[in-house]
């Protein structure tokens, strides 16, 4: 191998990852912690370096030119190569001291997460943890997370998935709501405040009978926080787990006898080289104990 041909700068090469992946100097610079000058002398330094064009500038924003992007796959290829000597190396570490990051949707990093990790801190308490609140799928493999509490089994390669049981999950509102409604069967009158696709959720209801439209769904948000303040504002029906609904004095269950009750999985995932991290390997154990159902 001819490694003086190698012995360029990775911090300039991450810089032009970073940046083509955000689109601008300043989202890049946010991400990167970095100030924006110094981000841009980090590209025009490796453009320098490699004597080629990496980008176009227009006002704000930046285009790849033709050079930019037959380099881009092969820097997102060294990025997982990095991702991944980071990972091994971290799967070698043999203390119970350190970090440890968990990937959980709102709800659950609400009303789930506060007492396992009160109980973590007291039986591990030189291990810290970095709670990462995202209704979105954490990438395990890029090191957005350690570890991620899903409603769905990975199919991605070199991941440990562990099912911990089923949660049901029900329809609520507010009794105020359920009042106001003039008749159950009277369906053009029913709101439920939903996802912004919310087409799996009309899809589940018309195969249970109950023959619903976009017009039933005209309140839509991808926030669950933001569901459940629309839902005590008397504005529709919101499907929340039964642990979450149930323990709400404000609402109550809606139309129990004639809709089921929806069965969602449980499943805790690591990457398969942080399992081998006795830190990691606890948080993980201790969590699939606390949740298992």
């Amino acid at each position: 191998m001819k490694w003086d041909l190698i012995g360029f700068d990775w911090n300039r090469t991450r810089a032009f990852l970073i940046t083509a992946e955000e689109g601008t100097l300043s989202a890049a610079a946010k991400a990167l912690g970095v100030s924006q000058p110094t981000l841009s002398r980090q590209v025009a330094a490796l453009e320098q370096e490699l004597g080629v064009l990496l980008f176009r500038r227009s006002g704000h924003k930046l285009a790849l030119t033709d050079n930019g992007l037959a380099l881009l796959s092969v820097v997102r290829e060294m990025a997982d190569a990095a991702s991944r000597l980071a990972m091994v190396a971290q799967g070698q570490a043999e203390t119970l001291i350190g970090n440890v990051v968990i990937s959980a949707s709102e709800l659950d990093a609400i009303y789930r997460l506060p007492n396992i990790i009160a109980k973590l801190r007291q039986a591990e308490p030189h291990i810290s943890i970095e709670v990462v609140v995202t209704n979105q799928v954490s990438d395990l493999k890029r090191r957005e997370a350690d570890i991620a509490i899903r409603n769905f089994k990975p199919t991605q390669p070199n991941l440990i998935a562990r099912k911990l049981g089923e949660e049901s999950i029900h329809l609520y509102a507010t009794p105020e709501y359920l009042a106001g409604l003039p008749d159950v069967s009277a369906m053009a009158s029913l709101q439920i405040i939903g996802f912004s696709d919310s087409a799996l959720m009309l899809e589940q209801f018309n195969q249970q009978g109950w023959p619903l439209s976009p017009a039933n769904i005209m309140l839509t948000t991808d926030n669950q926080c933001l569901q459940m303040q629309l839902c005590y504002a008397h504005l529709g029906l919101i499907y929340l787990t039964q642990e979450v609904g149930d323990s709400d004095p404000r609402l109550q269950r809606a139309f129990a006898a004639q809709l089921p009750s929806l069965q969602l999985p449980i499943w805790l995932v690591c990457h398969e080289e942080l399992r081998a991290n006795p830190r990691i390997k606890r948080v993980f154990d201790f969590i699939a104990t606390e949740l298992s159902c």
